[in-house]
Formats: C-alpha cells, sequence, structure tokens
C-alpha cells in the first residue's frame, strides 16, 4: 500500500474527534481534495464543508473507492450498520477506528477486511496535545501503521500495544481521563469560591496548576509521588489535604471509578459488537 503523505483519507463520521484529525492533518500540509467525509448530520456537514472546504457527502458510495485510509469516528452503536452500508466501497483500504469498545475481530468481520486498526484517543486532542494508544491486526504491515503514525502525529503523543485487550483499560485511563480532569478542575474551583475567590481567579488558578504540574510530571524523570511528597512537608497545608484525601479514601474510590469504566468499555464490545 503506497503511503505518500498525500494519500487520500475518507472519515466515516464527521464529529470532534473527525474535526480534530482533519484539521491536523491540513495544518500539516495534506491538501483539502486528499479527504472526504461521509457524515448523514446536515448541519455538521455544512460546518466541515466551511471549516476545511473538503468534500463531504450525506451517504457512502463509490467515491470512497481512492481512499487509502478510512477513519471510522462513528458511535458504537451505529458502527455495524455504518459499516455494512461501505464495506463493499473500501476493500483495498487500511481502517483506523476510534470508536470506543469496538473489538477489532468485529470491525474485521464487518468490513470483510483484516487491515484494521483501532485507536483509543481523547478530546485534548482538539488542541493537538491528545494521548492515543493503538493496536493493530497482524495483517497489517509497517507501511500500514506508518500511514497511521502520520496521521494520529497530528492529533498529539500516541503508543503502540501489542495486546488488544489492553484498551479497555487505556479507554478508563487516558480516554476517559480528561473527564476526571475537568470533575477535579470543578472541585478545586468551586473549593476557591467558597473560600472567597472569584469564579474567574478559582478557574485560572486550576487550569493553571493542573498545567503546570502535568508539564513538571512530564519533564521530570523521578517517580510521581516523589514529586508528591515533595510539596507535601508533613505538618504544613498540603499535608493537612492529602491526610483528609487519604482519610475519605479518595485514591481507593477514584481507582473503583475507572475500574468500573473499563467494566463499561467492556461491555460495549460485548453488546455493539455482536454479529
Amino acid at each position: 500500500m503506497a503511503t505518500t503523505h498525500h494519500d487520500h483519507i475518507a472519515f466515516i463520521g464527521g464529529g470532534n474527534m473527525a474535526s480534530a484529525i482533519i484539521g491536523g492533518l491540513i495544518k500539516q500540509g495534506a491538501p483539502a481534495s486528499s479527504i472526504q467525509v461521509v457524515e448523514p448530520v446536515a448541519a455538521q456537514r455544512a460546518t466541515l464543508t466551511e471549516q476545511f472546504g473538503i468534500e463531504v457527502r450525506e451517504e457512502p458510495g463509490p467515491q470512497l473507492t481512492s481512499a487509502a485510509l478510512v477513519v471510522w469516528a462513528v458511535k458504537p452503536q451505529t458502527f455495524k450498520d455504518a459499516a455494512l452500508q461501505t464495506r463493499f466501497h473500501t476493500q483495498s483500504a487500511l481502517h483506523l477506528s476510534v470508536a470506543a469498545g469496538i473489538r477489532s475481530d468485529s470491525i474485521a468481520r464487518w468490513l470483510g477486511t483484516e487491515l484494521v486498526v483501532r485507536a483509543m484517543p481523547n478530546t485534548p486532542a482538539l488542541v493537538g496535545k491528545g494521548m492515543t494508544a493503538l493496536f493493530a491486526r497482524p495483517a497489517v504491515s509497517l507501511a500500514g501503521r506508518g500511514m497511521v503514525d502520520r496521521v494520529i502525529n497530528t492529533t498529539g503523543d500516541h503508543l503502540w500495544l501489542s495486546d488488544e485487550t489492553q484498551l479497555d483499560a487505556v479507554t478508563a485511563l487516558s480516554g476517559s481521563g480528561p473527564a476526571y480532569v475537568f470533575y477535579f478542575i470543578e472541585a478545586m474551583m468551586e473549593a476557591g469560591v467558597a473560600m472567597g475567590l472569584t469564579r474567574e481567579q478559582s478557574h485560572t488558578l486550576a487550569v493553571g496548576t493542573f498545567v503546570g504540574a502535568s508539564a513538571l510530571a512530564e519533564a521530570s524523570d523521578e517517580p510521581i509521588e516523589v514529586l508528591r511528597s515533595r510539596v507535601t512537608s508533613k505538618g504544613g497545608t498540603t499535608y493537612a489535604a492529602i491526610a483528609s484525601m487519604d482519610q475519605d479514601k479518595v485514591k481507593t474510590q477514584f481507582m473503583r471509578a475507572m475500574l468500573a469504566a473499563k467494566h463499561r468499555a467492556t461491555e460495549m464490545g460485548d453488546e455493539f459488537g455482536s454479529a
């Protein structure tokens, strides 16, 4: 399979994640003429056309035969029907799915091809700061992986997995993870307001703290627990906060919440991936 920078790419589904990837591709020089989208919602078709100047159609058709890569950005519950409508136009393409929970066995069966890569991205991809985990079926060549690398690199960082079952854990950790961060930011903001700061001040301080702490964690070679201990002097203010959270078993409860997310990801594979 050819893997030039301007390979034709088709997107089935044109929502936020598809828009993030399309925007990244165009910023990195891919011509609008090399990208096409199938999107059933008229308003979203108009938005994509206006924003990117790309070809957007309501239904799949013979136009998809030119695609070297098909990106599946559909909801898990609609994947099977969309695949069965599209499969006859995409037999020679490599397929990249960003749909949560749907296993590659199901995708390969529906599409009639073994050239399938699963991805678990997250919403910071919308600003080029995404974290994506990838799994390729054995039939996918190194060149095919390279094509996926170039596409996903437009949204942030990524890592390849050798075991597809790990994607359910990835879904719980980084796929759903931005919501956890926003949840803690919300709590910090509400506490800030309760302590006398304005909402705007609390927002600036909370978001800035997460950005800074994440940057420090990324830049440092030291374990996370060491970085935490350095700002947790015994008897100090941070110590009081951490002790309070430990007493309330916040870490245990948080881990339990992530296991619930993983369990739901597995359920979705069973629920929406049936024959």
